[in-house]
Protein backbone atom coordinates (compact mmCIF):
# COMPACT_ATOMS: atom_id res chain seq x y z
CA UNK A 1 0.00 0.00 0.00
CA UNK A 2 2.41 2.53 -1.28
CA UNK A 3 2.38 6.50 -0.35
CA UNK A 4 -0.65 8.13 0.91
CA UNK A 5 -2.89 5.02 0.25
CA UNK A 6 -0.88 3.21 3.32
CA UNK A 7 -2.53 5.89 5.55
CA UNK A 8 -5.97 6.60 3.60
CA UNK A 9 -6.57 2.92 3.76
CA UNK A 10 -9.52 2.61 6.06
CA UNK A 11 -11.31 6.30 4.37
CA UNK A 12 -10.81 4.76 0.77
CA UNK A 13 -12.64 1.31 1.65
CA UNK A 14 -15.05 3.44 3.38
CA UNK A 15 -15.84 5.48 0.32
CA UNK A 16 -15.83 2.49 -1.97
CA UNK A 17 -18.27 1.11 0.31
CA UNK A 18 -20.27 3.68 0.54
CA UNK A 19 -20.59 4.27 -3.83
CA UNK A 20 -21.36 0.74 -3.65
CA UNK A 21 -24.18 0.75 -1.21
CA UNK A 22 -25.23 4.14 -3.18
CA UNK A 23 -25.62 5.41 0.19
CA UNK A 24 -23.47 7.87 2.35
CA UNK A 25 -23.89 6.24 6.41
CA UNK A 26 -22.05 5.66 9.23
CA UNK A 27 -19.40 3.13 9.23
CA UNK A 28 -20.65 0.68 12.16
CA UNK A 29 -18.45 -0.48 15.17
CA UNK A 30 -18.67 -4.28 13.25
CA UNK A 31 -17.63 -2.28 10.16
CA UNK A 32 -14.68 -0.90 11.76
CA UNK A 33 -14.00 -3.76 13.63
CA UNK A 34 -13.63 -5.62 10.13
CA UNK A 35 -11.56 -2.92 8.74
CA UNK A 36 -8.87 -2.91 11.25
CA UNK A 37 -8.74 -6.79 10.81
CA UNK A 38 -7.60 -6.06 7.24
CA UNK A 39 -5.20 -3.53 8.12
CA UNK A 40 -3.31 -5.72 10.57
CA UNK A 41 -3.20 -8.34 8.46
CA UNK A 42 -1.76 -5.91 5.58
CA UNK A 43 -4.44 -7.42 3.16
CA UNK A 44 -3.35 -4.94 0.49
CA UNK A 45 -6.18 -1.83 -0.61
CA UNK A 46 -6.61 -3.31 -3.86
CA UNK A 47 -7.95 -6.57 -2.69
CA UNK A 48 -10.38 -4.88 -0.40
CA UNK A 49 -11.49 -2.81 -2.74
CA UNK A 50 -11.62 -6.20 -5.23
CA UNK A 51 -13.38 -8.52 -2.45
CA UNK A 52 -15.90 -5.41 -1.63
CA UNK A 53 -16.46 -5.69 -5.73
CA UNK A 54 -17.13 -9.32 -6.25
CA UNK A 55 -19.42 -9.26 -2.88
CA UNK A 56 -21.90 -7.23 -4.13
CA UNK A 57 -21.88 -9.21 -7.16
CA UNK A 58 -23.00 -12.15 -5.56
CA UNK A 59 -25.32 -10.34 -3.60
CA UNK A 60 -27.01 -8.93 -6.08
CA UNK A 61 -27.93 -12.18 -7.39
CA UNK A 62 -28.64 -13.33 -3.96
CA UNK A 63 -32.81 -13.62 -2.50
CA UNK A 64 -32.22 -10.42 -0.60
CA UNK A 65 -30.49 -8.82 -3.02
CA UNK A 66 -32.70 -9.51 -5.71
CA UNK A 67 -35.39 -8.48 -3.34
CA UNK A 68 -34.29 -4.85 -2.81
CA UNK A 69 -32.57 -5.19 0.57
CA UNK A 70 -29.53 -2.94 0.67
CA UNK A 71 -25.82 -4.96 1.83
CA UNK A 72 -25.98 -3.78 4.99
CA UNK A 73 -22.15 -4.72 6.27
CA UNK A 74 -18.43 -5.27 5.73
CA UNK A 75 -18.99 -8.79 6.90
CA UNK A 76 -20.43 -10.18 4.06
CA UNK A 77 -17.54 -9.07 2.13
CA UNK A 78 -14.93 -10.96 4.56
CA UNK A 79 -14.24 -13.75 2.27
CA UNK A 80 -14.52 -12.53 -0.65
CA UNK A 81 -11.69 -9.70 0.47
CA UNK A 82 -9.72 -12.95 1.98
CA UNK A 83 -10.41 -14.68 -1.38
CA UNK A 84 -8.78 -11.65 -3.63
CA UNK A 85 -5.66 -11.42 -1.04
CA UNK A 86 -5.00 -15.22 -1.81
CA UNK A 87 -5.48 -14.48 -5.29
CA UNK A 88 -3.30 -11.64 -5.26
CA UNK A 89 -0.63 -13.27 -3.08
CA UNK A 90 -0.18 -16.02 -5.63
CA UNK A 91 0.15 -13.70 -8.80
CA UNK A 92 2.80 -11.93 -6.68
CA UNK A 93 4.58 -15.25 -6.20
CA UNK A 94 4.17 -16.06 -10.00
CA UNK A 95 5.74 -12.28 -11.01
CA UNK A 96 8.99 -12.36 -9.62
CA UNK A 97 10.13 -9.97 -7.68
CA UNK A 98 9.28 -6.45 -7.40
CA UNK A 99 11.06 -3.06 -7.89
CA UNK A 100 9.41 -0.87 -4.82
CA UNK A 101 8.55 2.56 -5.45
CA UNK A 102 8.35 3.34 -1.79
CA UNK A 103 11.37 5.46 -1.15
CA UNK A 104 10.28 8.33 -4.17
CA UNK A 105 7.15 8.29 -2.85
CA UNK A 106 5.63 11.70 -1.43
CA UNK A 107 5.82 11.93 2.27
CA UNK A 108 2.04 11.29 3.51
CA UNK A 109 2.15 13.47 6.65
CA UNK A 110 4.95 16.44 7.12
CA UNK A 111 6.51 16.49 9.91
CA UNK A 112 4.62 19.43 10.92
CA UNK A 113 1.73 17.28 11.30
CA UNK A 114 3.38 14.18 12.82
CA UNK A 115 4.39 16.73 15.85
CA UNK A 116 0.82 18.42 15.91
CA UNK A 117 -1.15 14.49 15.83
CA UNK A 118 1.78 13.57 18.83
CA UNK A 119 1.05 16.37 20.86
CA UNK A 120 -2.31 16.24 20.63
CA UNK A 121 -2.27 12.28 21.80
CA UNK A 122 -0.02 12.98 25.03
CA UNK A 123 -2.40 15.59 25.77
CA UNK A 124 -5.51 13.33 25.37
CA UNK A 125 -3.81 10.85 27.62
CA UNK A 126 -2.30 13.00 30.15
CA UNK A 127 -5.74 14.53 30.40
CA UNK A 128 -7.66 11.26 30.35
CA UNK A 129 -4.99 9.85 33.26
CA UNK A 130 -6.11 12.68 35.49
CA UNK A 131 -9.84 11.73 34.96
CA UNK A 132 -9.63 8.51 35.91
CA UNK A 133 -6.59 8.61 38.29
CA UNK A 134 -9.18 8.50 41.40
CA UNK A 135 -10.94 5.37 40.26
CA UNK A 136 -8.33 3.40 38.95
CA UNK A 137 -4.76 4.50 39.69
CA UNK A 138 -3.35 1.82 37.74
CA UNK A 139 -4.50 2.76 34.54
CA UNK A 140 -4.10 6.78 35.07
CA UNK A 141 -0.30 5.25 35.72
CA UNK A 142 -0.09 3.41 32.33
CA UNK A 143 -1.53 6.25 30.34
CA UNK A 144 0.77 8.60 31.92
CA UNK A 145 3.54 6.46 31.05
CA UNK A 146 2.53 6.00 27.88
CA UNK A 147 2.47 9.80 27.21
CA UNK A 148 5.68 10.03 28.48
CA UNK A 149 7.14 8.01 25.47
CA UNK A 150 5.32 10.37 22.85
CA UNK A 151 8.14 13.06 23.27
CA UNK A 152 11.07 10.17 21.95
CA UNK A 153 8.97 9.84 19.07
CA UNK A 154 9.41 13.66 18.15
CA UNK A 155 12.98 13.53 18.29
CA UNK A 156 12.81 11.00 15.09
CA UNK A 157 11.11 14.06 13.59
CA UNK A 158 14.57 16.25 13.73
CA UNK A 159 16.48 13.84 12.22
CA UNK A 160 17.67 14.99 8.51
CA UNK A 161 17.12 11.54 7.32
CA UNK A 162 13.67 10.24 6.09
CA UNK A 163 11.69 8.85 8.45
CA UNK A 164 10.50 5.29 7.92
CA UNK A 165 7.13 5.47 8.66
CA UNK A 166 6.49 1.90 8.87
CA UNK A 167 8.63 1.85 11.29
CA UNK A 168 7.10 4.94 13.20
CA UNK A 169 3.82 3.07 12.62
CA UNK A 170 5.36 0.30 14.44
CA UNK A 171 6.30 2.46 17.53
CA UNK A 172 2.82 4.41 17.75
CA UNK A 173 1.06 0.45 17.65
CA UNK A 174 3.43 -0.78 20.41
CA UNK A 175 2.53 1.97 23.01
CA UNK A 176 -1.25 1.86 21.37
CA UNK A 177 -0.93 -2.03 23.14
CA UNK A 178 0.10 -1.20 26.38
CA UNK A 179 -3.29 0.96 26.48
CA UNK A 180 -5.07 -1.78 25.08
CA UNK A 181 -3.46 -4.08 27.78
CA UNK A 182 -4.41 -1.14 30.51
CA UNK A 183 -7.83 -0.86 29.68
CA UNK A 184 -8.58 -4.27 29.71
CA UNK A 185 -7.44 -4.43 32.98
CA UNK A 186 -9.33 -1.51 33.93
CA UNK A 187 -12.79 -2.16 32.99
CA UNK A 188 -15.04 -3.16 34.92
CA UNK A 189 -16.99 -5.91 34.13
CA UNK A 190 -20.93 -4.91 33.95
CA UNK A 191 -19.32 -2.38 31.18
CA UNK A 192 -17.16 -5.35 29.11
CA UNK A 193 -20.47 -7.85 29.64
CA UNK A 194 -22.92 -4.77 27.56
CA UNK A 195 -19.94 -4.37 25.05
CA UNK A 196 -19.54 -8.46 24.58
CA UNK A 197 -24.21 -8.46 24.59
CA UNK A 198 -23.32 -5.20 21.71
CA UNK A 199 -21.09 -7.31 19.54
CA UNK A 200 -22.41 -10.95 19.49
CA UNK A 201 -26.19 -9.07 18.42
CA UNK A 202 -23.70 -7.46 15.47
CA UNK A 203 -22.16 -10.77 14.86
CA UNK A 204 -25.29 -12.40 15.29
CA UNK A 205 -26.22 -12.65 11.01
CA UNK A 206 -22.43 -13.38 9.75
CA UNK A 207 -21.15 -15.98 12.41
CA UNK A 208 -21.83 -18.70 10.42
CA UNK A 209 -20.23 -17.33 7.41
CA UNK A 210 -17.04 -16.62 9.62
CA UNK A 211 -14.14 -19.16 10.65
CA UNK A 212 -13.51 -19.50 13.69
CA UNK A 213 -10.07 -17.83 13.61
CA UNK A 214 -11.58 -14.63 11.98
CA UNK A 215 -14.65 -14.10 13.79
CA UNK A 216 -11.85 -14.24 17.11
CA UNK A 217 -10.22 -11.55 15.47
CA UNK A 218 -12.94 -8.99 14.49
CA UNK A 219 -14.10 -9.66 18.15
CA UNK A 220 -10.75 -8.73 19.23
CA UNK A 221 -11.04 -5.70 17.56
CA UNK A 222 -14.64 -4.85 18.01
CA UNK A 223 -14.23 -4.77 21.69
CA UNK A 224 -10.51 -3.06 21.18
CA UNK A 225 -12.48 0.02 19.56
CA UNK A 226 -15.58 -0.17 22.01
CA UNK A 227 -12.72 0.23 25.17
CA UNK A 228 -11.50 3.31 23.47
CA UNK A 229 -14.97 4.95 22.79
CA UNK A 230 -15.77 3.94 26.75
CA UNK A 231 -12.45 5.72 28.41
CA UNK A 232 -12.76 8.40 25.85
CA UNK A 233 -9.28 7.80 24.44
CA UNK A 234 -7.91 8.76 21.01
CA UNK A 235 -6.23 6.07 18.78
CA UNK A 236 -2.18 6.96 18.39
CA UNK A 237 -2.23 4.86 14.71
CA UNK A 238 -1.27 7.19 11.97
CA UNK A 239 -4.43 5.87 10.49
CA UNK A 240 -6.46 8.32 12.68
CA UNK A 241 -4.69 10.82 12.05
CA UNK A 242 -7.02 12.33 9.11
Amino acid sequence: MPGLNYFNYFTEIEEHFWRKRGAHLLVSPLDWAILETWQKSEIPLEAVLRGIDRAFESYSRSRRGSGGRPLKSLAYCVDAVLEAAQEMQEAAAGAGPQVSGKDSAKEPFSHDELRHFLEDRRMRLLASAEKHGAASPHLAQQLSEVAGFIPTLKTLLDSPAKLDYEDFERRLTVLEDKIVAALNAAVDPDTMLGIRREMDHALAPYRRKMSAEQLATIERQYIQKRLFEVFGLSRLSLYYLK
